[in-house]
């Protein structure tokens, strides 16, 4: 399909009141945000496949979230307590993903801040929790492992329906 202008004048249209960058700005700004940012569904292939990922999952939630369900694999590290544990419990040379609840939540962000302070390259996981339960994927429990349907409303059947 192919676009063409309309006569809306742009100061009354929502979406172009403000023009998009331009095709250099979004590819930086893009590139930028991938290098920042993981997907959940990649995250969880990587920890699928065989072999060392190459990285290292960090759930920067609270004891009571974490007993609640986590990643599997993943290092439980809360947020207050980076400054004084990560240079034990992590490697400087393995790059790590944060997470925490989702969308909603910006404790990944303040856990991977933390990190990169700390010298760690670092990545939040978008979506966190939420969207791994949601996609279906494996988490633990206090009381052992768990797997539920994925959510179809909101997961892809597999990471090709999204576009991925």
């Amino acid at each position: 399909m192919v676009m063409t202008s309309h006569s809306t004048p742009l100061a009354d249209h929502p979406v172009l009141r403000v023009p998009p960058a331009s095709p250099a700005a979004a590819a930086a700004y893009f590139g930028a945000s991938l290098a920042f940012h993981a997907d959940v569904s990649d995250v969880a292939s990587a920890l699928a496949a065989d072999g060392d990922p190459g990285f290292v999952v960090l759930d920067s939630r609270s004891t009571a979230s974490w007993d609640q369900g986590h990643i599997p694999g993943a290092v439980h590290l809360p947020t207050a307590l980076i400054p004084g544990q990560a240079a034990a419990l992590l490697d400087r040379a393995v790059p790590v993903v944060t997470y925490c609840w989702g969308p909603g939540c910006n404790g990944a962000t303040r856990a991977a801040l933390a990190l990169a302070q700390l010298g760690f390259q670092v990545k939040e996981m978008l979506g966190g929790f939420e969207y791994w339960v949601r996609e279906g994927f494996a988490y633990e429990t206090g009381e052992g492992g768990e797997r539920r349907a994925a959510d179809p409303l909101t997961a892809p059947v597999d990471a090709a329906d999204c576009g991925c």
